[in-house]
């Protein structure tokens, strides 16, 4: 990149830099940012496809979320990452609707694309769209219903219609999976000053191939992928008292060198049975308070392994902090850190403990805590990548109950909130006047993608579904009207009991309008890494996305 000035060139980037000025950069970045939302769009509601990503080293990832379809796309083009970082921030704050908010920003870009090719401004489109963003929230607000912890139904919906897209959620298990998810939330939530707070930590999920994805559980407690350390060790208590330890129950090895000089067989049988002594001491403080059950976040002596055994004690050892913590709340136990700190207040209590074995790897599973702030979902399904796609399934369930939570309030899902919001743009569009109306009504035409798609993935003509919501829409009682994929219909959604969480609505508005407000802003693009600027354009390479792995 070169200037002239007065007949002198002069170098600002190093020779190989590449640069996209003006109306290239922005057409540049539209077209990327909507091949991205493309590559997921099918994947969208129940009726939708899944997608096969194979990895450079042959790993394969077989599922229909939009967040993990993103992270193992492996995108190189500046404005592809800027949308993964949405469906990145949508999976963290809401846990679900990440393909939802890429298609939106997609379509919000591309028909900002429309509108610089009619020589109106970025920063018109960006002001229309700005006062689009903050009146479809206003709207969302309006056309949302409460909910509560007590409507435990209506929270199953909620988690049943998260978890429809995945091919695990299907027909009774579904169902089966959406009361075990409402089940957790609630026992994991908290109510703070009138509102609920759900902390996702507390709910663990462990997963393992092998048996029916009706097979899954929810534990009232914590499951610990460790097996019980000594033989002689009892695999089931019940009624245990337990004692979390985060100290080693071994010989500390000294820190600076020491020599110590042994010079008959009884010194060096006094040395051994000293260091034995020592071993059977932190025993004897374990089994002083009564305890019959040990979980240590650090190794355990053989020759205290054994001590344990006699004491009747069973333990695990090197048990994960995370899992600590769990097991603290689960089990109302304290974790000491030094044995001599160790007393009866710090003993937990849970209704049994008990080490299985599943598909030949022993786990133990403390179960039936009585007031448990925290949960276990244990996940299992035939093969490792059903098993994956259940996990993915049953995040997403869990993020969307949890949102309904702690916001109170829920919409009506099947394109119905999407078609209603669109609707009162339009009307909005008319009272603003200016060019701003044209980036408004814009807004309004990419919220229509939603329905649209779910219309397509039903075997529907879209341009004929969207024809009828909108007529619909226009009538007083036809603000819940929506597609019901499975019978290719619109019908009412609140009738059959289709419901999201407004939270997820508004989180993938907002994430949508903030991308495409930052692409739209950019006219200059500065690529000096020594080659060319990657180019995305319709039918093209998508910017270099996947590197050709996909």
């Amino acid at each position: 990149m070169s200037k002239n000035l007065e007949g002198q060139q002069v170098l600002i980037l190093p020779e190989g830099s590449s640069r996209i000025l003006g109306r290239d950069a922005q057409r540049t970045n539209i077209a990327v940012a909507y091949a991205v939302a493309n590559a997921i769009r099918t994947t969208l509601g129940p009726r939708g496809m899944d997608k096969m990503l194979v990895s450079d080293i042959g790993d394969i990832v077989i599922t229909n979320d939009g967040a993990t379809i993103l992270e193992e796309m492996n995108v190189e083009h500046p404005a592809a990452k800027i949308m993964v970082e949405i469906a990145k921030t949508q999976d963290k704050e809401v846990g679900d609707g990440t393909t939802t908010a890429v298609m939106i920003s997609g379509n919000l870009l591309k028909k900002a694309g429309d509108l610089l090719d009619q020589n109106i401004h970025a920063s018109t489109i960006i002001k229309g769209y700005t006062l689009a963003s903050a009146k479809a929230v206003e709207s969302l607000e309006e056309i949302s219903s409460r909910v509560s912890p007590k409507d435990i139904e209506l929270l199953e919906k909620i988690a049943s219609i998260a978890m429809g897209s995945k091919s695990v959620g299907s027909g009774s298990s579904k169902d089966f999976l959406a009361k075990l998810v409402v089940k957790a939330v609630t026992q994991v939530a908290e109510q703070k000053d009138g509102k609920y707070l759900v902390d996702h930590d507390l709910i663990k999920i462990e997963k393992k191939a092998g048996g029916d994805i009706q097979d899954t559980t929810l534990i009232h407690g914590v499951l610990v992928d460790k097996e019980i350390v000594h033989p002689q060790m009892p695999k089931t208590i019940s009624a245990p008292k337990i004692v979390l330890v985060d100290a080693a129950l071994e010989i500390e090895k000294t820190e600076i060198d020491a020599k110590i000089e042994i010079t008959s067989p009884e010194q060096m049988q006094a040395f051994l049975g000293q260091e034995e002594k020592m071993l059977k001491d932190m025993v004897e403080k374990i089994a002083k308070t009564g305890a019959n059950v040990l979980f240590c976040q650090k190794g355990i002596d053989e020759v205290a392994q054994h001590y344990l055994a006699k004491k009747g004690i069973s333990a695990v050892r090197r048990v994960k902090k995370s899992d600590m913590e769990k097991l603290a709340r689960a089990t109302g136990a304290s974790i000491a850190t030094s044995l001599d700190d160790l007393d009866e207040k710090q003993v937990g209590k849970a209704g049994k403990v008990e080490e299985k074995k599943i598909s030949g790897e022993a786990m133990v599973f403390v179960e039936g805590c009585e007031h448990a702030t925290s949960v276990t979902i244990f996940v299992r399904a035939s093969t490792e990548h059903v098993v994956s796609e259940g996990e993915r399934a049953i995040k997403d369930a869990i993020g969307a109950v949890s949102s309904a939570l702690e916001d109170g309030r829920v919409v009506t899902g099947g394109g119905s909130a999407e078609i209603e919001l669109s609707k009162r743009l339009y009307e909005y569009a008319t009272q603003i006047g200016g060019r701003e109306q044209l980036a408004i009504t814009a807004f309004a035409e990419a919220l229509e993608i939603v329905p649209r798609t779910l219309a397509e993935s039903a075997g529907m003509d879209a341009i004929d579904a969207i024809v009828s919501l909108r007529s619909k829409h226009k009538e007083k009682s036809g603000t819940n009207m929506g597609i019901d994929v499975y019978t290719a219909k619109i019908e009412d959604m609140q009738k059959l009991g289709v419901l999201e969480p407004a939270k997820v609505k508004k989180q993938a508005i907002q994430s949508a309008y903030e991308a495409a407000k930052m692409l739209l802003r950019i006219d200059d693009m500065i690529s000096s890494r020594g080659k060319p600027m990657p180019r995305g354009g319709p039918g093209g390479d998508m910017g270099g996305m996947g590197g050709g792995d996909y």
